[in-house]
């Protein structure tokens, strides 16, 4: 089983070919059916890449990811090929075009695999509010991988693909990363292009790598990162070198007190966390405990914002352009309705409701108003910290992945993203990498977060941090 891409070359340099490692792929997809990753293997697509890449391979002239095989979440589109978004409401639709993050990766001749399930429009942190039925855990099928792109870090565990692209817009990426022992990185917000991402909340939404090496999460995001024509949201900052890894000696890292004093946080968690402090400690890192007074705050700030964006995002699926359509309905108004009702799950019409009320006359200053100035404390005291230190840690996810079905209330569901929304209100790119195993065997990581557009640093650090756990443990 090839879990990273530096195996992959090792194994073409040794004269396997890609036909042969994307056959090895799709007989493990076969074999793990159960897990309920993916949504639909593209073998005949694939198939011809990798004809084509095998050959490039021949020619020397090939891309820099040739070999690497990449799954998508479902609300990526790829032309030619199915997206739903994991809905009901997206039925049968086809995408008429390829995402600039997707084709970046094309043009470097990574084969993309399939598309893998996901919560309903990447609502959900547990992965159970997909309309395909819920993804289980790789390390053990009782448990969630998390959400919302638990079908990319479920198929990353467990081998089933070399890296896959999630999604994260206030943990998407990080919190399953951590449920799976995978690496899962969320970029500063317009670094890589949303043009092709099927939209949630479009001030927070990123697409980001899930992999097995921080080398590989560096790799995807150097080659999608930059600015793009079609998406006016991303960045001209110039792309870094993320590959090379230069640290330059020692730094300074703030801990979030809060976060290790929260009532919810599994004690074996926080031992690791101190242990890692304690390690960088010895390594010769400065590591304050910081004050970060909002924390009680950003869930709910999260959620006013989001759902507002969300309830206006998702209008255009009403049924009547493409997707499902209600067979019950009769006149206009009904066919709305009707298709709405039917095609969206519960979750994500909560979330839509939630939306349209904190955006009505009479609530808009009370709430949407109101979580626009909160995100902007926010962003005032993660940068007031950021010009003291040059990293700031904390746990990824409070607890190790739970049990399916037994979040039953919404808000406890909710505060499963107290660590990562951090990142997505102030739009500061944030790492999540293993970094220990709960008694019950169930990995759980560590989260890292930076100034804005400083991936290359972050990239660096955490590949340090990385290698320091594995030759201590």
């Amino acid at each position: 089983m090839l879990r990273t891409y530096a195996e992959v070359q090792n194994a073409i340099a040794s004269g396997t070919t890609v036909m042969s490692i994307l056959d090895d792929y799709l007989a493990r997809i076969q074999e793990n059916q159960h897990l309920n990753a993916f949504l639909e293997v593209f073998e005949s697509s694939a198939r011809d890449q990798a004809i084509k890449v095998d050959e490039k391979i021949k020619n020397g002239n090939a891309g820099r990811l040739a070999g690497m095989v990449i799954g998508l979440k479902d609300n990526l589109c790829y032309e030619g090929h199915k997206v739903s978004a994991a809905s009901k409401i997206l039925e049968g639709f086809e995408s008429l075009y390829t995402g600039t993050a997707v084709q970046r990766l094309i043009d470097e001749d990574a084969i993309i695999i399939g598309r893998l399930n996901c919560d309903e429009f990447a609502m959900g942190s547990s992965n159970e509010n997909s309309a395909f039925g819920p993804v289980r855990n790789a390390i053990n099928t009782d448990k969630v991988p998390g959400g919302s792109s638990g079908g990319s870090a479920t198929a990353v565990a467990a081998g089933l693909c070399t890296a896959a692209l999630g999604s994260d817009t206030g943990g998407s990426i990080r919190q399953p990363a951590s449920f799976t022992g995978t690496v899962g990185f969320k970029p500063s917000y317009g670094r890589i292009s949303r043009y092709g991402l099927i939209a949630y909340a479009s001030s927070f939404d990123q697409i980001g790598p899930f992999t097995n090496s921080i080398e590989d999460a560096a790799l995807l995001t150097e080659i999608m990162a930059g600015q793009d024509d079609f998406d006016a949201t991303a960045s001209t900052e110039t792309v870094d070198d993320y590959t090379s890894f230069d640290n330059s000696g020692p730094k300074k890292i703030a801990v979030i007190k809060e976060c290790l004093e929260s009532e919810g946080i599994d004690p074996e968690i926080k031992a690791a966390i101190e242990q890692q402090i304690e390690n960088l400690k010895q390594d010769g890192h400065t590591v304050e405990y910081v004050s970060f007074p909002y924390l009680d705050y950003m869930v709910p700030a999260y959620y006013v914002l989001t759902t507002a964006e969300a309830s206006s995002n998702l209008s255009r699926f009403d049924g009547v352009h493409y997707g499902y359509r209600s067979e019950v309905a009769k006149g206009v108004e009904e066919t709305y309705k009707k298709s709405r009702s039917e095609g969206f799950g519960p979750e994500v019409k909560r979330r839509i409701m939630a939306g349209t009320f904190v955006l009505s006359a009479g609530y808009y200053d009370a709430y949407y108003t109101k979580g626009q100035k909160v995100r902007r404390v926010l962003q005032d005291k993660t940068e007031e910290i950021f010009k003291n230190f040059d990293f700031v840690l904390t746990p990824t996810t409070p607890t190790a992945a739970f049990d399916l079905d037994a979040v039953k209330d919404p808000i406890s569901m909710y505060l499963q993203d107290i660590y990562t929304v951090h990142a997505n209100l102030t739009g500061n790119p944030a790492i999540s990498f293993p970094i220990g195993t709960h008694s019950n065997g169930l990995p759980f990581g560590i989260q890292l977060m930076a100034p804005h557009f400083e991936e290359k640093a972050l990239f660096g650090f955490a590949r340090e941090m990385e290698n320091k756990a594995v030759t201590s443990a």
